[in-house]
């Protein structure tokens, strides 16, 4: 194996929802202006939203019935498999009725977001991981966008705190995953980092924001540098797992848990990468943070075995390339960064990179046939094949991406920012 050497509400011309366009805070005033203008009606976001549409009112119905709130996180065996509020994945459905509202306007999403969002309230105090970025932000910092809902602010601060606890002031860095344990108990790991972190330094940035206080912008800017210095190869492909000394900071290793090998190149964490050093220049403007996604960019899409289609492997060097599984959540969180990406350095390859893998998501090949495969969007996805874990399955994180890449591209193609 080698080395590795979419603010604004517009009205919209395509019917495509039937709810009041405007909606309404929870405080009786109007809601924030984010609703996606889509122009064309036979335009690739217009299908993909009446799809949805349908498809994931299944998936709602399987979720609340019996008048309980369950939180849906694949589909296998013909049944959608439900996890508890402290799975890393538990914020994604949340988010995905929001995007459904910001989509739709339509008021019956906003309505089933906010129930599923307040189900998940207790984990502002958790602070045993570190994925509390993804499960309260996408849930809570999604509602609080688009509904300006005020108790949200105080979940929001409060869960950047709990992630605080994590953060180590000698290595400057979040410690991932606690090494006492499950299965990271068995690792040798001291304070282990993940590329995935990156991901969940947006709550940190945007809680500075909401509460005044600066510790929680220092302490994204302080991981995102570490994270920075130490987790790329020369081409810029990343490890997944970078291992700290908590006294001196020092890197004790550097190796994969999800992927291939400790010097492969595993898909998601390519594409935790590029979105989460776009997210970091969002927040900062320092110019390394832009580079350093570019740089990204260069290598997923300059690898000799990245498809035509753009929709990578599961591991850019698994042994058995093209009879591999790949991984479409890979696939629809590097088209969500392109899209901000383009935004930022009007490079029209990175905005045709993100339309290509769009209009590759759905077709047949990629998105599910109406009424199948459990009322997820897209199908062939993959948790952790050295875990034997999720593998070639419909994953919740994969539709969110999805959708929020839709949001983007339809604010780009409107001429707006894509992230408000």
């Amino acid at each position: 194996m080698k080395f590795r050497t979419l603010s604004f509400i517009f009205a919209a011309i395509a019917v495509i929802s039937c709810g009041n366009p405007k909606g309404k805070k929870a405080d009786g005033n109007e809601a924030a202006e984010y609703f996606v203008e889509v122009k064309d009606s036979k335009g690739i976001v217009a299908r993909n939203i009446d799809f949805a549409e349908k498809q994931l009112t299944y998936l709602l119905d399987a979720c609340e019935e019996g008048d309980t709130i369950r939180i849906p996180s694949t589909f296998q065996a013909d049944t959608v498999t439900f996890v508890p509020k402290d799975d890393w994945v538990s914020g994604f459905f949340s988010g995905t009725l929001w995007y459904m509202y910001e989509l739709t306007g339509d008021e019956k999403w906003a309505e089933h977001a906010r129930k599923h969002t307040e189900n998940l309230s207790e984990l502002q105090w958790l602070t045993w991981h570190h994925d509390v970025g993804f499960m309260v932000y996408d849930s809570y910092g999604n509602g609080r966008r688009l509904k300006n809902i005020e108790a949200y602010d105080t979940v929001l601060v409060n869960t950047a705190k709990s992630l605080s606890t994590r953060f180590r002031k000698n290595a400057g860095v979040i410690q991932s995953w606690s090494t006492e344990r499950g299965w990271q108990s068995k690792r040798g790991w001291t304070c282990p980092v993940i590329i995935d972190n990156m991901m969940n330094l947006e709550l940190l940035f945007k809680a500075s924001e909401i509460s005044g206080d600066p510790t929680f912008r220092n302490i994204a800017i302080s991981h995102t540098d570490k994270t920075y210095e130490n987790h790329y190869r020369d081409d810029f492909s990343t490890y997944h797992v970078v291992d700290y000394d908590l006294e001196t900071g020092k890197v004790l290793g550097k190796c994969t848990a999800q992927g291939y090998a400790d010097d492969s190149a595993w898909a998601r964490g390519q594409a935790w990468s590029i979105y989460g050093f776009t997210v970091a220049y969002r927040f900062t403007g320092d110019e390394k943070y832009l580079q350093r996604a570019k740089d990204v960019e260069h290598f997923i899409f300059n690898d000799e075995n990245m498809p035509e289609d753009l929709v990578p492997y599961w591991d850019f060097d698994a042994p058995n390339i093209p009879d591999e599984p790949k991984d479409v959540s890979s696939a629809a969180i590097i088209a969500s960064a392109l899209y901000e990406l383009y935004w930022f350095t009007k490079d029209e390859n990175y905005r045709a990179e993100a339309d290509k893998i769009i209009e590759s998501l759905s077709t047949p090949a990629y998105r599910a046939e109406l009424g199948k495969n459990g009322g997820f969007l897209l199908m062939h996805s993959v948790g952790s094949i050295p875990h034997g874990s999720q593998i070639d399955v419909p994953l919740s994180y994969a539709d969110y991406y999805f959708l929020e890449a839709l949001i983007r591209k339809a604010r780009i193609d409107n001429g707006e920012a894509p992230v408000k």
